[in-house]
């Protein structure tokens, strides 16, 4: 098997599990334009998160998701994207695409809390006004 591994959005720290297991493999993340266009994030949320990825060993790359990771497994002459498991709703369909082409390995996150599984995540204010009830 020769991985790498695609970060996204929900799990930008360097304890991230696909990191973990293969500390080795080369990364990539993706500003994901039609999620930017879609869900138009604040300034603050893209500094927050380019701020993340510069404590990452990651490639950063923007455009369309599945076109920039599955270039990316191609240069590295990879078989496997390594990923880490999260509910956002996008995160599914990508993941079905990539299979097309690789073999997808999700790596399971740890929990942080246990909340619903009909939780609306699109937006961390929804998501923490639930999780923190559980926390706290």
């Amino acid at each position: 098997m020769k991985p790498i591994i695609w970060i996204h959005g929900d799990a930008l720290r360097p304890s991230n599990p696909a990191l973990l297991a293969y500390p080795d493999a080369p990364a990539i993340f993706v500003w994901d334009d039609e999620l930017l266009t879609k869900y138009g994030l604040s300034f603050k949320r893209i500094v927050f998160m380019y701020e993340a990825l510069l404590e990452l060993p990651v490639t950063i790359y923007r455009g369309n998701v599945i076109t920039q990771v599955s270039a990316f497994a191609s240069v590295h002459h990879a078989d496997t994207i390594v990923t880490t498991g999260t509910p956002a709703p996008r995160f599914a369909t990508i993941c079905q695409q990539l299979r097309r082409t690789h073999i997808v390995e999700i790596l399971a996150e740890p929990a942080f809390v246990d909340i619903p599984t009909h939780t609306d995540v699109k937006r961390f204010s929804r998501y923490w006004q639930v999780a923190k009830q559980k926390l706290f």
